[in-house]
């Protein structure tokens, strides 16, 4: 079918080349440098601020972090550029529906804060693996779980950043897709490699001000070109394309686009799918998933965790404002384009025939904002695909050098641990680039709603082992090891059908097997858990009790008990006691051989640019054991805060889910 060219719009990206750099105007320019400056600022700021040169300075910031960088962090490191991007696109094709994700985050966060933070603290980890490993004993669960962790974290969280930056980066500037990427992703990995957590801490609290400034900015552009809020809901029913099959649903908007609560079994988002299916696999992503727990246990102190993830909580609140509206704006403006419902006109328009939602947000930055302005946009995409592509980099490179390269080199120094963790992020920032074309080929439709789906075919199992590790003292190490591999491995069969028998499109008939077609992934959510649950109990119920040292400290009814040194402790030999039970004293790095040693100036540069500068090789004696329990106690007067702020929170969440179910 022939093009038809929208009158009062300009041509898309993809029809302009690669001009759209070359008319890039000077404001812009001006604008995307002063925010790299900022942002080298900031990165240099924390480099220079924070002790870099040990395992617990490296990977956990030193654990000296207040509530407002550990709650910035949290909402940067999931607003990434795929939520940009795919969440207005969502907004854009079927109204506030995926809302719900954002929303279900609130409660969520608050659950890490309360009830599993005081678990992790009390157990002194420094990743999510080693928590198991130290609660079921054996290896096998933490080596398992790390290689899971970093499949997730490169084929899911790093293939979806990078094609929502590319998305933008096409539709906005014109950029040849490789060099703009490569260029992004060198900035990220030097100053992760160079300055570990506390340099992505910092930065992400630069990067969120940086997206909120400018997402509520177009927000406010984008009301006053459609005319208001009452425009947009009489609008949005009536943005239908002027192509499309007059025989099909393609192109017509949903009647339940304002609604969260959605049919139980015709709709897109079941509404008991939304209540139950979607906590489970939300609860891994925040209680659980190393990249947002181990911002939390950067905390100096569990005050400072709670607020934390309090502040994460209430920015949670501006996604459907500043994202899914103005998704849903962007369809009104452009509905031949953002809406297009016929295959070879999306071909035309975003070179993707199943639909053009995923330009929405990139539509509305460059065809209402003026220069500069344009610019800010422009780095507020830079910044959500950089601050979440940092937090992947930081957490990855715990879990591999924490959980397997510990595992695989009993004896390494930690000198040895810090240049493998550095080593591994630049080994990632290959495997992205790598990864550029097959992200570029695959993905397709709305893609939060990709992101979602497949989460849940890999999530339920382990959420359900981490609740009954924290929860229940009598799981044991097989029943947790079978939940795991049976319950991926029926997730998987499931990914693998959704692969296999994609939905059709609206002009084609469904297809596909039942079971991919009557049961959504929100309710098979809910059977996988149970699921999981099942085998989880039946084994550990079957088997051998768990010993009393992986239990105490361990769970939620055991994280008071005194603080015993166990033969895990020992045989590390990397950790003194406190920084394995979660107070903040430092100690030097292990003599390399090289302390005392005349370096040059050029060479002490360089390790201090890489946060390797050696100590002197003496160990300050660890403190008595009974130190550590002090990290679990509060301050009663802020303690009160927090919890009225708690209670806050909730009503707000509550509030806003009941007001637009």
């Amino acid at each position: 079918m022939a093009s038809t060219e929208i009158p009062g719009v300009s041509p898309t990206p993809t029809e302009g080349g690669s001009k759209g750099a070359q008319m890039l105007p000077a404001a812009d320019i001006a604008v995307l440098v002063v925010y790299f400056l900022l942002i080298l600022a900031v990165g240099l700021w924390s480099m220079w601020k924070t002790k870099r040169s040990t395992v617990s300075g490296y990977f956990l910031a030193g654990k000296n972090m207040t509530w407002w960088p550990v709650g910035t962090s949290l909402f940067a490191s999931n607003v990434g550029s795929g939520h940009f991007i795919g969440l207005a696109g969502s907004g854009a094709a079927s109204g506030i529906g995926p809302t719900a994700y954002e929303w279900n985050g609130m409660l969520m966060v608050l659950l890490l804060g309360w009830l599993f933070l005081p678990i992790y603290i009390a157990a002194g980890v420094t990743t999510m693996p080693e928590y198991l490993q130290r609660r079921f004993g054996g290896k096998r669960i933490q080596i398992f779980i790390a290689v899971l962790y970093l499949f997730i974290y490169i084929f899911t969280k790093i293939s979806v950043d990078m094609y929502a930056g590319a998305v933008f980066i096409q539709q906005a500037l014109g950029w040849d897709i490789y060099l703009a990427v490569i260029l992004l992703l060198v900035i990220t990995a030097l100053y992760t490699v160079a300055g570990g957590l506390a340099a992505v801490i910092y930065t992400d609290a630069a990067q969120t001000l940086i997206m909120l400034m400018g997402a509520l900015t177009l927000m406010g552009f984008s009301f006053a070109e459609v005319g208001g809020w009452q425009a947009l809901f009489d609008g949005y029913s009536n943005a239908i394309p002027s192509i499309r099959d007059p025989n099909t649903t393609c192109g017509i908007p949903r009647e339940d686009a304002f609604h969260i609560f959605r049919h139980p079994v015709t709709s897109d988002l079941p509404w008991p799918g939304v209540l139950l299916g979607m906590s489970i696999p939300s609860m891994w992503y925040w209680c659980s998933d190393q990249v947002i727990v181990q911002r939390s246990l950067a905390a100096k102190n569990l005050l400072h965790a709670k607020g934390g993830s309090l502040l994460a909580s209430y920015l949670k609140v501006l996604p459907f404002f500043m994202m899914v509206l103005p998704g849903m704006i962007s369809r009104i403006l452009y509905p031949d384009e953002v809406g297009c419902a016929d295959p070879e006109v999306c071909k035309e328009v975003c070179g993707n025939s199943v639909g053009c939602s995923d330009i929405a947000y990139a539509k509305l930055v460059m065809n209402l904002l003026p220069a500069g302005l344009r610019g800010l946009m422009m780095a507020v995409m830079l910044a959500a695909l950089m601050s979440s592509l940092t937090s992947i980099f930081n957490s990855s490179s715990t879990l591999f050098t924490m959980d397997l390269w510990r595992h695989i080199r009993r004896a390494a120094t930690e000198w040895e641990l810090m240049i493998v963790g550095r080593v591994f992020v630049l080994v990632l920032v290959v495997v992205s680039v790598l990864w550029i074309p097959l992200v570029q080929s695959s993905q397709g439709g709305q893609l939060f709603i990709y992101i979602q789906s497949i989460s849940i075919y890999l999530q339920p199992p382990v959420s359900v082992v981490f609740m009954a590790g924290c929860f229940w003292r009598r799981t044991n190490e097989k029943g947790a090891f079978w939940g795991l591999v049976l319950g991926l491995l029926v997730g998987v069969v499931r990914m693998i059908l959704d692969f296999v028998y994609p939905a059709p499109q609206c002009f084609e008939s469904d297809s596909r097997p039942d079971v991919i077609k009557y049961v959504h992934y929100l309710y098979f959510s809910i059977i996988l858990s149970l699921l999981t649950l099942a085998v989880v109990v039946c084994v550990s119920l079957a088997t051998e009790k768990p010993t009393r040292e992986q239990i105490s400290r361990l769970t939620w009814f055991t994280r008071f008990d005194p603080v015993q040194i166990s033969e895990v402790d020992k045989e590390a030999g990397i950790f003194t006691v406190d920084e394995k039970r979660g107070e903040t004293t430092e100690e030097p790095i292990i003599d390399t051989g090289n302390a005392g040693k005349a370096q040059s100036k050029l060479k002490a540069t360089l390790l201090w640019l890489c946060g390797m500068d050696q100590g002197s090789g003496e160990k300050a004696p660890p403190p008595p054991p009974e130190a550590v329990v002090s990290s679990l106690q509060e301050d009663p007067c802020m303690r009160h805060v927090v919890n009225v702020n708690l209670i806050v929170c909730l009503s707000v969440a509550v509030f806003l889910i009941a007001y637009w179910a």
